[in-house]
């Protein structure tokens, strides 16, 4: 069998949470009463005409900083012609030859490494409305509340070459897109949506295959599952010896295959023309750089700095990267230099975690603040108090808010580093535990933590562990 190599672009298609639609006041949201959210313009009505929402240009703008794009400050948008019963326009306005947004790159880290793909365009467009099926009717109905919901289409260049790398990419926009502020991204409700394009090469080869287009892509995992199937399907073909034909292809992610919608002969002509009753969109260099100073760290960035900077593992990295509000505590821990990293790190995506799932509340709703953190792990890196004691303080700040201090000294918390106390107290468990004593000495390793246990017993908790232990071990060897 010849070695392959994957070639796979992505056309990810983001509603933008704007609080209007994008070329009429009809309110944007998502889970109303069917058919409640539309006007004359979103249905479609003859000699209706729609004016552009200003906010939709700003936020693919944003978009297009993020991702290093060129912005055209001078574009148009364009009819793209096609009928579908959930469009009763039979046109989409969208964006053909000069995009918002072009030329951009996307950089992202997978498994460790830097991975640059390419950023073709930026379009913004609306969406089309959605049919209904039911058990309870024949045939299907159409609700138009989503018709006219502003989506910005991200396409990338080909230059994506591993399911892996497709799935780090598409989480990698998707927190964009939330760390900017511009989408919900919930995919359970469609407001981030992809098509995926697949080809499969001979290694070394320079041209690339011939690609096939999935549809109805809902989830990144099913990216990943319709990617690594596509390109199976087309390894086998070749390796048979047949031709791959180019095709549009619907993913049906519950039997886990792909089947075929249309082929390159069937696929539409959508006849673009510049749509004649829109002004050419023209926006203020001022306005472009504006916009580009509201854009943060992003959070690809922050992976980086955090595995660099850190020495963070890339899923840490990632997990705290990808949440706003745990990159900020994390880097405003960080910022006092008391502790380290990989301790704070450690709290966050543990303790930390755990209690914001619980309750559902984001950390800016407890007493938990950066000051308060760093002080009680600086506590434990520095044996005033042990992990598990840490975890008490840490309860009853969350519970009752409080000083760390005052929280350690009212629980009598403090553990006793004094290293004559800690001797006569080991001195004191040797007496008692000579058998432990013996299996040591004859090989018996887990008697050694026996005895530790032992002498943290005997201290009620407070006796440093760590000093213990290296006591121990000293007796032992004496």
């Amino acid at each position: 069998m010849k070695d392959y190599e994957l070639v796979v672009g992505l056309e990810v298609h983001a509603e933008l949470n704007t609080e209007s639609k994008i070329f009429c006041d009809c309110k944007n949201a998502f889970g109303l009463e069917v058919n409640t959210q539309v006007c004359p313009v979103c249905m479609g009505m003859p000699g209706t005409l729609p004016t552009l929402n200003e906010k939709v240009v700003d936020y693919a703008i944003k978009m297009g900083h993020a991702l290093n794009c060129t912005i055209n400050n001078i574009c148009k948008q364009d009819r793209k012609n096609y009928f579908y019963p959930d469009l009763p326009k039979a046109y989409q306005i969208s964006q053909a030859d000069v995009p918002l947004c072009e030329n951009g790159k996307l950089e992202f880290m997978v498994d460790g490494e830097m991975k640059t793909v390419g950023i073709t365009r930026i379009h913004i467009e609306e969406d089309a409305g959605k049919l209904l099926h039911d058990e309870s009717f024949a045939g299907s109905l159409v609700d138009l509340n989503r018709c006219g919901v502003p989506l910005i289409e991200i396409v990338s260049e080909p230059d994506i070459r591993s399911s892996a790398e497709a799935k780090a990419y598409l989480e990698t926009i998707k927190s964009i897109l939330q760390y900017i502020g511009i989408s919900d991204c919930k995919m359970q409700e469609g407001s981030i949506r992809c098509d995926v394009n697949v080809s499969v090469r001979e290694k070394g080869a320079k041209e690339f295959g011939t690609r096939s287009e999935m549809k109805n892509v809902n989830s990144f995992s099913a990216a990943v599952r319709g990617i690594e199937y596509e390109a199976k399907r087309q390894i086998e073909i070749l390796e048979n010896g047949g031709t791959v034909i180019q095709e549009t292809r619907r993913w049906d992610d519950p039997k886990g295959m792909s089947f075929p919608m249309r082929s390159k002969e069937d696929a539409q002509d959508y006849r673009y023309f510049p749509e004649p009753d829109l002004l050419t969109i023209v926006v203020d260099k001022k306005k472009v750089e504006e916009l580009k100073k509201q854009i943060p760290e992003l959070p690809n960035a922050k992976i980086k700095r955090y595995v660099n900077d850190y020495s963070l593992a890339q899923i840490d990295a990632t997990l705290i990267a990808e949440d706003m509000e745990k990159s900020a505590l994390f880097d405003s821990c960080c910022a006092m230099n008391k502790c380290k990293p990989k301790s704070i790190s450690n709290w966050i995506l543990s303790d930390i975690a755990k209690y914001t799932n619980e309750t559902g509340k984001l950390i800016s709703e407890t007493n938990l603040t950066a000051e308060k953190l760093t002080a009680l792990i600086e506590k434990i890196e520095k044996g005033v108090i042990s992990n598990s004691a840490g975890k008490t303080v840490f309860e009853e700040i969350m519970k009752n808010d409080g000083d760390v201090d005052k929280i350690i000294e009212e629980k009598g918390l403090a553990q006793n580093s004094d290293s004559d106390f800690i001797e006569n107290l080991v001195k004191e468990v040797f007496a008692n535990n000579e058998k432990s004593i013996n299996d040591y000495k004859n090989g018996k390793t887990n008697a050694l933590g026996y005895l530790v246990g032992q002498c943290m017993k005997a201290s009620k908790g407070k006796a440093n562990p760590g000093i213990v232990k290296e006591t121990v071990t000293r007796m032992l060897e004496s």
